[in-house]
């Protein structure tokens, strides 16, 4: 009788250490980062902040193009790191694309803000959507598995910085008056759109976990 239960027994704690064993080795294998200590999380936070303070016009084209400038010079600051810090040759090229890309756009922007200030009537419901954008964008980004490797971090945060700025440009387009920022809008949407494929394909293909 007792060598009868040996055997079970045996069986039992054999598969309990070899599930120890199998959870220590991907606990091994999975290096997680602190979003405090990650720095492409503080350029979030630090943008997010700076555009929390805005003074709001209730004019949709101003008040998009003034989000716009502080929204692109975070993804600089980003792609900037990513260029530092970053090893992959494709993170790194899409990095600098992005750079050339939105120092022109910001240029554009506050071109656009110096000869146009806000007019009546006042349209609150941009605002509202974009402030909705942000919340939405924080908290994906407060989800994020953080590794620390440069590339993975860059990819997965720009995901998030880009889906953003894309449901601001479809609520500019909807509620917007003029063409400059309405044209800038569809040219940020079509970009940005690409650039988030590219960094999903890229994650599914080279993500470390």
């Amino acid at each position: 009788m007792l060598r009868s239960l040996r055997l079970p027994l045996l069986a039992c704690l054999f598969a309990v250490g070899a599930l120890a064993s199998c959870s220590k080795d991907e606990a091994d294998g999975l290096k997680v980062q602190a979003h405090n200590d990650n720095a492409f999380m503080t350029i979030m936070h630090d943008m997010s902040k700076e555009m929390d303070m805005m003074t709001a016009t209730m004019d949709p084209d101003v008040d998009y193009a003034k989000m716009m400038v502080m929204h692109h010079t975070g993804a600089i600051k980003m792609a900037q790191k990513e260029l530092s810090a970053g090893d992959n040759a494709a993170m790194k090229a899409i990095a600098q694309r992005m750079i050339t890309a939105q120092q022109a756009e910001i240029t554009q922007f506050n071109a656009f803000l110096t000869s146009h200030p806000a007019h009546a009537p006042m349209v609150m419901e941009f605002m509202d959507r974009a402030m909705m954008a942000m919340e939405t964008m924080d908290k994906n980004n407060d989800l994020r598995v953080l590794t620390g490797d440069a590339d993975q971090d860059f990819a997965q945060l720009m995901i998030d910085h880009h889906t953003s700025a894309i449901e601001m440009s479809e609520d500019e387009l909807e509620l917007g008056r003029e063409a400059t920022p309405k044209s800038m809008a569809r040219q940020i949407i079509t970009d940005q759109q690409m650039e988030v494929k590219e960094l999903q394909d890229w994650l599914l293909a080279n993500k470390s976990y």
